[in-house]
């Protein structure tokens, strides 16, 4: 039976984990960043159309500063986990882009009216891409609130060192750029930087294999920035 390092925070790595098991696969669960929600005020909500999502953990600190989920507000998240996690935290008007944050900035585009009120996003300390600048290319007024931190994890899991040491896993699942350097970093500092050139790297998207460094047996990335194409890749055949 085939082990994978996966490389989200906690919460999120237990459901991969779950994914994984029912095609076979082991988890390791590696959780590269700790999640923690910011305290404050609810935010105020005057004058917003959207919310737009592009983490589970945007949305879960969200509906907790707000005291539970707003009434008919639209929420449009980057992927179908993030609207997942939306529509569990009773989230309901939830619209996914299935993909990156240009496929959301188009969606926003396509079901959006500018004129009609600013887009929130609630997000963390650290964001990746260009979507601010794409959304007010649109017309949009757009808001950020920081809402969590990801702190990056200092060393790597005993149970992932000795996996890879051991040569127990086939794979690590990498998500991000920011997620897929600390990895690199981690494992470099635990010497076994060498030893990863028996494992495969499956990474979220193109950006994501550029920051995982290596040596790697092979590279793998999917064919949409989804998880369900990270592990349909992984289990050989498409969901």
């Amino acid at each position: 039976m085939a082990g994978y390092l996966v490389t989200r925070p906690e919460r999120d790595a237990r459901e991969t984990a779950r994914r994984l098991r029912e095609y076979g696969h082991e988890a390791v669960l590696v959780p590269l960043l700790e999640i923690s929600e910011l305290p404050g005020d609810p935010l105020d909500l005057a004058g917003v159309q959207a919310l737009i999502a592009t983490s589970a953990n945007g949305v879960r600190a969200f509906v907790t500063r707000q005291g539970g989920p707003p009434a008919g507000l639209r929420v449009l998240c980057v992927g179908d986990a993030t609207a997942r996690a939306a529509q569990q935290s009773g989230l309901y008007d939830v619209i996914s882009a299935d993909g990156d944050v240009g496929d959301l900035a188009r969606l926003a585009g396509d079901r959006l009216d500018p004129p009609a009120g600013a887009l929130l996003h609630v997000a963390g300390s650290k964001v990746a891409g260009e979507l601010a600048g794409m959304l007010v290319a649109l017309g949009f007024t757009y808001r950020r609130e920081v809402i969590y931190d990801a702190k990056t994890a200092d060393v790597l899991p005993g149970d992932a060192a000795r996996a890879i040491r051991d040569g127990t896993v086939e794979g690590v699942l990498l998500y991000s750029p920011r997620t897929a350097r600390t990895f690199d970093r981690l494992v470099t500092g635990a010497g076994l930087r060498d030893a990863c050139a028996g494992i495969d790297a499956h990474c979220l998207s193109a950006n994501v294999a550029d920051a995982a460094g290596g040596p790697w047996r092979a590279v793998h990335i999917a064919r949409h920035p989804t998880e369900d194409d990270l592990i349909a890749d992984l289990a050989g055949r498409r969901l």
